[in-house]
């Protein structure tokens, strides 16, 4: 294999396999080999489809099934692109994704009508793979020739959309090298080989499953189960069930399996390590004793730009060590920020590991201003030079004429007892700029208690007068994509004027 290796190069190791593969919820079972024999007859029904002068993009609203993964397959041996579509979108939203993205067809397993009217472009096939006629369709091709397309490094593997939270949302362009550095690099960082299985219960349509996930089974030669959807009750249960060494995350899932009632073997458990991003600093030394795992969080995003990782000598809460490269600058000016102050953070050397934006060459250019790669993240480092998250630069809130991030309140409010989960914001200020605005997850039966509460704001040091919570919205549920990442837009614009009880908080 050369040093710079594709997905179809780890791939092609795994033509011959018969003593692992790709495990699914609903019981079923085949080797690689059958896998990768499935996905040449896919590629072949799918070629018959497309038109050889339109870029080969397909369109997918699936699960994690072995037919997703079947597909990825054949992106990698016949030069498809697949093109990861947010299932919470609808109707014209969803729409505007597809042909942004030149999808030339659409493949879907749920119920079509859910995802609204005029969801997919006039004209345009949409294909229901769980239906009789693409059964039919489907067994014409079988026992196609298992062909190479050939790939280069360069090369576009897939097309995936970012998350939406503050926009709409971009489709990045993830080529072989994007897929399968970090597929290889996590495989060897982590010991995984072909004794392993790895369990993917993150959604296949996004950055996260597919490289700490997907493509660490393939570089590792391990076997893939798949959860169709993530499950924090069975999460567990799960990996006793494939015997599952290694899985990934992103966002809250810990939180989630963390909230379900312990049990006295829960470290009985074949998980080595998990890996992922986002998760609540508390989280990460809770899950790993509680389900004896070692837990590994980083910080990335689907473009790529920008890379930190957490070292044994991380502070809780904080990201890791500030990479050479990488700066926080002062959002208005550019200049680099002292210790303690919050601006974006940057890779001033270029643009890291993004590959640009298909059909976004607006966006392409406001994130690369200046051959600077702009993260849109804002951060600060302390003293030692670790590097804490302050949310994103769309969260800023500007209060009594100081800019504000959002994470290092929502750090704060989650040592609130019974808080699960927090998500601050921005609403308008009756005179100028905005006030803060806080949203609590607490369990069924908890108590908001106002006094109690704002008692709690003055015993933490580290809060200032201006980072205070004015409104505390008290929810059972938060409004989040299907990469659990919340929705604070939607939060901003229902404001006081919402379905949940809000309690002012006087200072």
């Amino acid at each position: 294999m050369s040093d710079e290796p594709t997905v179809t190069d780890l791939l092609v190791r795994l033509a011959d396999v018969e003593d692992r593969g790709i495990h699914a919820d609903d019981g079923s079972y085949s080797t690689w080999r059958q896998h990768i024999q499935d996905a040449a007859d896919l590629a072949a029904a799918l070629k018959a489809r497309l038109d050889p002068g339109r870029p080969p993009h397909i369109g997918v609203l699936l699960g994690n099934t072995p037919f997703f993964s079947s597909l990825l397959v054949a992106a990698a041996m016949a030069g498809l692109v697949p093109v990861g579509l947010n299932p919470t979108r609808r109707g014209a939203a969803l729409r505007r994704d597809i042909e942004t993205a030149d999808c030339q067809l659409v493949l879907a397993d749920g119920e079509l009508d859910t995802y609204g009217a005029g969801f997919a472009p006039e004209g345009m096939a949409v294909i229901d793979v769980g239906s009789p006629a693409w059964a039919d369709e489907l067994a014409g091709y079988r026992g196609s020739p298992i062909t190479l397309a050939p790939s280069t490094f360069d090369d576009l593997f897939m097309l995936i959309f970012t998350s939406g939270t503050s926009g709409d949302p971009k489709a990045v362009r993830c080529t072989h090298e994007k897929v399968a550095v970090p597929g290889v690099m996590l495989a060897e960082r982590f010991g995984l080989g072909p004794a392993d299985t790895c369990y993917l219960s993150m959604p296949l349509f996004h950055s996260n499953a597919v490289m700490a996930g997907w493509a660490v089974a393939v570089a590792a030669g391990a076997s893939i189960a798949l959860r169709r959807k993530f499950s924090a009750s069975q999460f567990i249960p799960d990996t006793r069930r494939f015997n599952a060494t290694y899985a990934n995350y992103v966002g809250k899932p810990m939180s989630y399996i963390l909230a379900t009632p312990p049990q006295p073997d829960d470290a009985d458990n074949p998980l080595r390590i998990v890996y992922g991003n986002e998760a609540a600093p508390r989280d990460i030394d809770r899950f790993a004793t509680r389900f004896g795992v070692t837990v590994v969080d980083g910080f990335g995003s689907t473009e790529g730009g920008v890379n930190i990782a957490r070292t044994p000598d991380t502070p809780e809460g904080a990201l890791g060590p500030l990479p050479e490269g990488l700066e926080i600058v002062d959002v208005d000016t550019g200049e680099p920020c002292p210790p303690g102050v919050i601006g974006e953070l940057v890779n001033l050397t270029g643009p890291g590991n993004f590959r640009g934006y298909y059909n976004a060459p607006a966006a392409e250019s406001e994130r690369m201003t200046g051959g600077v790669y702009h993260s849109g993240d804002l951060a600060y480092r302390d003293d030692a030079g670790y590097v804490h998250f302050a949310g994103r630069l769309g969260d800023w809130m500007r209060v009594d004429g100081e800019n504000l991030g959002t994470a290092p309140i929502e750090r704060v409010l989650m040592r609130y007892p019974d808080v699960t989960e927090a998500a601050v914001y921005a609403i308008p200020d009756p005179a100028v700029g905005d006030r803060v605005m806080a949203a609590l997850v607490m369990p069924e039966g908890a108590r908001f208690d106002v006094e109690d509460f704002r008692r709690f704001l003055a015993e933490q040091n580290d809060l200032g007068p201006k980072q205070w919570p004015a409104f505390v919205r008290v929810s059972a549920a938060l409004p989040r994509t299907e990469t659990f990442k919340i929705i604070k837009r939607r939060l901003s614009a229902e404001a006081l004027d919402c379905a949940d009880p809000v309690f002012e908080i006087p200072r």
